[in-house]
């Protein structure tokens, strides 16, 4: 009899992640550089946008901590709109559901996806922002998610955040699924704007996608 059980209960680790979906983090340099090379230039007016997008969150920082939707509100939503996510070719939904059926286990995986970004059929981008929850306990689940994707000769992207940090993870799920992982980027440093670096990789991935999706 299959059982049905909750991701965000069941995949609590980076190890059962791993044993569950035989998923290991790849060896090989060239798997994701899309976050570090050949990133879009930003103009003046979209920098300047940024500096105002870390002033406006920073003034709500100091007044008390964040919940997940205010810091949606305040940082995601803004880089999407500059990324140009909400845009044609893309559609953007939340809490979209996730069922996973694992075969040999006899076992569904189930969750909600808090930001979910796709072009036609493709999954583009899941987002997840976990107010204060550290990344090692907030990555197994985005990544259960991540392994859901529709289409696993394309890769998928993740973007998971807690306001203060960002990191980016890309994920190939077809044959044996592989992962890797971005630099961690820092709202907390005083003399450099790092949302400029999420921006620049917001871009590529949506460049990238638009590729994928008329291949």
């Amino acid at each position: 009899m299959i059982q049905t059980y909750p991701i965000s209960k069941t995949i609590t680790t980076l190890e059962a992640l791993e044993q569950k979906f035989k998923l290991s983090p790849t060896d090989s340099d060239l798997f994701f550089q899309e976050w570090q090379q050949d990133l879009p230039e930003l103009t003046d007016q979209e920098k300047e946008t940024l500096e105002q997008i870390k002033r406006r969150f920073e003034r709500h920082r100091k007044r008390s901590p964040l919940a997940e939707g205010v810091i949606n509100q305040l940082l995601i939503s803004p880089l999407l709109t500059l990324a140009g996510l909400y845009d044609e070719p893309f559609y953007v939904t939340t809490e979209a559901s996730v069922e996973i059926e694992i075969e040999e286990e006899e076992e569904i995986l189930r969750g909600r996806i808090d930001t979910l970004i796709i072009a036609q059929q493709l999954w583009v981008l899941i987002i997840e922002s976990k107010s204060t929850i550290a990344f090692p306990v907030a990555l197994p689940q985005i990544m259960t998610y991540m392994m859901a994707n529709p289409n696993p000769q394309i890769p998928v992207y993740g973007l998971i955040g807690n306001g203060d940090e960002f990191m980016f993870i890309k994920m190939l799920t077809q044959g044996v699924p592989q992962y890797d992982f971005s630099n961690i980027f820092s709202l907390l440093l005083p003399r450099r704007n790092q949302l400029e670096d999420i921006l620049q990789i917001l871009k590529q991935i949506a460049k990238i996608m638009i590729i994928n999706r008329t291949a």
